[in-house]
């Protein structure tokens, strides 16, 4: 059996995300979204920081640039929100290069512009 990374703490981010999106709806923009998950975050009780930079790696070389999640939760997960019609390829992508980048083991992208909540896990 395959252990889920960061299952508990990944279960209560998708949890806080699924609050908003019922009590939202799809329609709104992912500044409205990234709002009200942080009143849900501090609610639920979910340790977050928002709009957090974090450092860049190109092997083991830190670099200059740096990445700017919308959200790390508990120290360990990158979140990052979308609110479009459906996620493409491309935002996948981007989630895992930005989880490999920082050197992260969990990336969640959640999309609220769908009329039920879509994410994905995204594993380095």
């Amino acid at each position: 059996m395959t252990e889920i990374v960061f299952r508990e703490e990944s279960y209560k981010i998708i949890g806080a995300c699924m609050e908003v999106h019922k009590k939202l709806g799809s329609g709104f923009l992912e500044s409205v979204y990234s709002e009200a998950l942080e009143i849900e975050f501090k609610t639920a009780g979910i340790p977050y920081e928002k709009e957090k930079k974090l450092p860049v790696y190109y092997e083991d070389h830190k670099m200059t640039k740096y990445f700017r999640a919308d959200y790390v939760c508990y120290d360990s997960i990158i979140l990052e929100i979308k609110a479009s019609k459906f996620l493409v390829d491309a935002d996948r992508k981007q989630t895992l290069n930005n989880v490999r980048a920082t050197k992260f083991k969990l990336g969640l992208l959640v999309n609220f512009g769908t009329s039920s909540l879509t994410y994905k896990r995204i594993v380095n």
